[in-house]
């Protein structure tokens, strides 16, 4: 099993790729006749969104910007048949362009993420499970989790970024969150949820932990899931692009919780019936969203899982067994 990355620029002329998941934060916005205006509202929003967290020095309020490029992951499976290609991960990598000096600084790949077999597990696979009793299995998102760390391991990861990746998404709407007395400058007031959600247990088999953060003048907190110790390995900046690119995008999708006229306060559930926020006049279709979202869990149940179960299975089995051996030395 290896694996391969694409980048492709992310801007106002952005066309999808083939293969690329239709229900992704930037594919959704890239699709119909408002599909220009769209992407340029988004990226003005972006970009007016770094200059006011990043505000020293930036008396005009226009000395960043951000540039984005999607990075897509192929997966390569060798097999006797000859190797199938599969298009599994697509993430966010962020530059900051500082206009002032002209220069253009590494930012955090992730932030955004988006994974065929994520759409299997949750939209075929959990939907099955909550019809029986037995609940869902221990393994549930194993394979998943296995092939997003072993394209960590790669040499294709490895030759093009330094870093781990942060992801960074919505809080989850079935669980309470508490602010506590941390605070961090960039990141903002700290949250912990009341337990874990089925996605942070699920992140959790990626080998990613989350934490909960409300950055300065932010209407909810978003949770930001990380390898390593997201306060100290990066950058204000860095941390800057992926507030900027992730509230934004939901701010558009999810309007009612990251748009809302009063922010969280001590105490927060979120909720997507709350009527009290502002549209940000770009056009999203929340129920095709839904309803992609398990067209794109067939597609890769039919031609992924299905056809390649047995290599797939055998894989995910040897690597679970080899970083246990490896967690055994190391301990």
């Amino acid at each position: 099993m290896t694996f391969s990355i694409e980048k492709t620029r992310f801007d106002e002329t952005y066309q999808p790729l083939e293969g690329t998941r239709l229900t992704t934060n930037f594919a959704n916005l890239a699709r119909g006749e408002n599909r220009q205006q769209n992407l340029r509202r988004a990226l003005r929003m972006i970009d007016d969104r770094c200059n006011e967290l990043a505000s020293q020095d930036n008396e005009n309020g226009n000395r960043y910007g951000v540039d984005l490029d999607i990075v897509s992951v192929n997966l390569e499976l060798e097999e006797s048949q000859g190797t199938a290609s599969f298009p599994v991960i697509e993430m966010l990598q962020t530059t900051i362009v500082d206009r002032r000096l002209n220069q253009r600084f590494e930012g955090i790949v992730g932030n955004n993420f988006s994974s065929y077999v994520r759409d299997f597990d949750f939209s075929v696979l959990l939907p099955q499970y909550a019809k029986s009793d037995s609940g869902l299995p221990e393994d549930f998102g194993e394979l998943h989790g296995n092939i997003f760390k072993g394209f960590l391991s790669s040499q294709a990861y490895t030759e093009q970024f330094s870093k781990p990746p942060v992801i960074c998404i919505s809080v989850s709407t079935s669980r309470t969150y508490q602010r506590t007395g941390y605070q961090h400058r960039v990141l903002g007031v700290e949250y912990q949820q009341d337990e874990f959600s089925l996605t942070d247990r699920y992140f959790a088999k990626m080998g990613m932990r989350v934490r909960y953060f409300m950055p300065p003048n932010s209407a909810a907190p978003l949770a930001f899931y990380f390898l390593g110790d997201l306060v100290e390995d990066y950058t204000d900046l860095k941390l800057i692009a992926t507030i900027s690119t992730m509230e934004t995008f939901q701010r558009i999708y999810r309007p009612e919780i990251y748009n809302a006229n009063t922010p969280a306060g001590e105490s927060y559930q979120p909720t997507l019936k709350h009527a009290d926020y502002a549209a940000t006049g770009i056009v999203y279709d929340r129920e095709e969203r839904s309803r992609l979202g398990a067209e794109q869990g067939k597609f890769a149940q039919e031609n992924l899982i299905t056809p390649h179960r047995n290599t797939l299975e055998q894989w995910s089995a040897r690597y679970s067994d080899y970083h246990h051996q490896l967690q055994g030395i190391t301990s």
